[in-house]
């Protein structure tokens, strides 16, 4: 018990004076992570918006897709971008095996269902109200879609918050096409995982502490400007 508490003890002092170490995998995780994301929701937010306010052939089977890759092993996301990208692979070309860029790309596989289905699954749940007052004050298509994705706006939020849960908690597929190289491609969860295999615990404690604080914090943030909004109702 002694170990744990002291090891708690030193993962907090080097929280409050951290290492150049820290910082890099800080920030690095910050620069992955958030690229990632904001592929995903540039993709992710227009394509669950398409599909839950448009009729068309094959939507049922677009959000069957969505809703089942949402569960994506990411080991077997890491598997395909390592096969595609290694150097027999058809993108290999393109040298990014064990680069950030490798990892933002399977990020974005992984992170790209959440947005989209979480999308989809705010738009359809606007009010048919909404649409139908917006036309009978003579509002053109545009002005209508505009009117249903700002009802939407807080449900979309969430689906770019579950995106981001999704990417800093990653693992395994970063592994694989990254490699856990220090000072290139070392993130938060991978350096976690290297550490706790070595039994040092400070950093990993350390890591561990930042990213639950980072969940929390953008959690209660998002649920504040929610609780705003329903007031200002």
């Amino acid at each position: 018990m002694g170990d744990i508490f002291s090891a708690f003890g030193s993962a907090l002092r080097l929280i409050a004076h951290p290492s150049a170490e820290l910082v890099d995998i800080v920030l690095r995780t910050f620069a992955i992570s958030g690229s990632a994301l904001l592929l995903a929701a540039l993709a992710g937010i227009p394509l669950g918006a398409a599909v839950g306010l448009r009729r068309f052939p094959l939507r049922g089977l677009i959000v069957s897709v969505l809703n089942a890759f949402m569960g994506l092993p990411p080991v077997v996301v890491g598997l395909f971008i390592y096969i595609l990208l290694s150097r027999s692979g058809p993108l290999g070309f393109m040298g990014l095996l064990y680069s950030p860029g490798a990892m933002v790309i399977a990020q974005f596989v992984l992170a790209l269902p959440i947005v989209a289905a979480l999308t989809h699954s705010a738009m359809v749940g606007v009010k048919p109200q909404v649409a139908q007052t917006a036309r009978t004050l003579g509002a053109t298509s545009r002005q209508v879609t505009r009117a249903v994705v700002r009802e939407a706006r807080y449900g979309i939020m969430s689906a770019s918050v579950a995106g981001l849960g999704r990417v800093l908690a990653e693992v395994g597929s970063i592994l694989i096409v990254g490699g856990n190289i220090a000072g290139l491609t070392r993130v938060m969860t991978t350096t976690i995982a290297l550490e706790t295999d070595k039994g040092e615990f400070t950093l990993a404690l350390a890591l561990g502490i930042i990213l639950l604080s980072m969940s929390l914090g953008i959690n209660m943030a998002l649920h504040l400007l929610q609780r705003r909004t329903q007031y200002e109702r």
